[in-house]
């Protein structure tokens, strides 16, 4: 380390611990995001007087789920742990949620503290499924892992994210300006991507290399740690964006996702436009494009050989 002391082995060995065996009350801070985004007039309670805090108070959240006030604050502060499935469907219908945060607070509840988590292996795409993408030179097609890394592309999805110099998605998006001038709308991708990468962690937000990710984009992006503090949880699935193209302009696109079921947490995205229109015109010519290096490829295989 230039410019600067060092730590003693023995502190750096006991920081580290420290916050191996940090619980850091996961269920709690999504109870408190979802809570304070909730307003009296959602569940036809009264507004009375100013407020001090956004969203609903602790005794309210408490009353229209049907638990004592000092119970559901010990959720919050982390000081109970093992709501009951009883509790935690009540908890889900007073704080208005979606079947998938509902699975996502079942996931936290059930989770409980490790001293310390390995990485999770290293994710593999099957060679049976990049030859498959391979015949598809019409249609863009990825393979995302858990941390929205890029794990695989065929030529053409390779051709569309061509500016993406960083292969995880969601640190290229926050850090990389590239990203704004691709993205029309930057800040719906941008709320999607970040309640998708916790969708996609499956309750399991303490795995070394999200937890990694998550502290350097926290840092580094004001908007990253605004958007990962709403605790959205929102899985891809199928929406339409417009993407501003380097070479051809712009392409209105429609994405669906499907999950690989021979490799949990990888997800295949495909990409089409729609038949006859100037998206489809332009996506044919990045198709062209993106053949135009490969078969200069193998014509220079062929002269060497």
């Amino acid at each position: 380390m230039s410019g600067g002391g060092s730590f003693p082995a023995a502190q750096v060995g006991k920081d580290r611990n420290v916050v191996a065996m940090k619980d850091l009350n996961r269920l709690g801070e999504f109870l408190r995001a979802r809570r304070e985004r909730i307003r009296p007039e959602d569940h036809g309670l009264p507004v009375a007087g100013r407020r001090r805090t956004p969203g609903l108070r602790r005794e309210e959240i408490a009353m229209l789920a049907d638990v004592s006030t000092d119970y559901y604050i010990r959720l919050e502060q982390g000081r109970e742990r093992n709501p009951s499935p009883e509790v935690i469907e009540a908890l889900a219908r007073a704080l208005l949620m979606d079947e998938e945060a509902v699975a996502h607070l079942r996931d936290l509840a059930r989770r409980t503290p490790v001293a310390q988590r390995q990485p999770a292996a290293v994710e593999r795409v099957s060679p049976n499924l990049m030859r498959l993408m391979d015949r598809w030179p019409d249609t863009p097609a990825l393979v995302l892992g858990r941390r929205m890394d890029v794990l695989a592309a065929n030529a053409l999805g390779d051709a569309l994210f061509s500016w993406l110099g960083d292969r995880n998605i969601v640190r290229a998006l926050f850090l990389d300006p590239a990203a704004r001038a691709f993205y029309a709308d930057w800040e719906r991708t941008a709320e999607n991507c970040v309640a998708s990468l916790r969708a996609s962690s499956d309750g399991d937000l303490e795995e070394p290399r999200l937890v990694a990710l998550v502290g350097e984009l926290s840092l580094k992006s004001p908007d990253f740690a605004r958007l990962w503090a709403r605790h959205d949880v929102r899985a891809k699935s199928a929406e339409s964006k417009i993407y501003h193209h380097p070479l051809v302009g712009d392409l209105e696109l429609t994405y669906e996702s499907f999950t690989v079921t021979s490799a949990p947490g990888q997800q295949l995205a495909l990409y089409n436009a729609e038949p006859g229109s100037p998206s489809e015109h332009g996506l044919m010519m990045l198709a062209s494009l993106a053949a135009e290096p490969s078969a200069e490829r193998a014509e220079n295989k062929d002269a060497r050989s």
